[in-house]
């Protein structure tokens, strides 16, 4: 059973092996903060938005309001 797991174990004599690897991960490490930098950037003009329309709407409620106790 000990033999088994030691297979998947693969430490290449030549080192430039890794290289692959490494760039590999950098490429994916680079694309992953380019994504999350622009769902923050998506997320904060939604948030914008959102305030905007929540104002918009307390203001009209605030209007109906005071019309309603005239």
């Amino acid at each position: 059973m000990e033999n088994l797991m030691y297979q998947f174990l693969y430490f290449p004599e030549d080192k430039s092996g890794y290289l692959p690897a490494a760039f590999e991960f950098l490429i994916m490490l680079i694309l992953c903060i380019a994504v999350f930098m622009l769902l923050r950037k998506i997320s904060k003009k939604q948030e914008i938005k959102s305030k905007e329309i929540e104002a918009r709407i307390l203001a009209e409620k605030k209007n109906t309001n005071n019309q309603q106790n005239i």
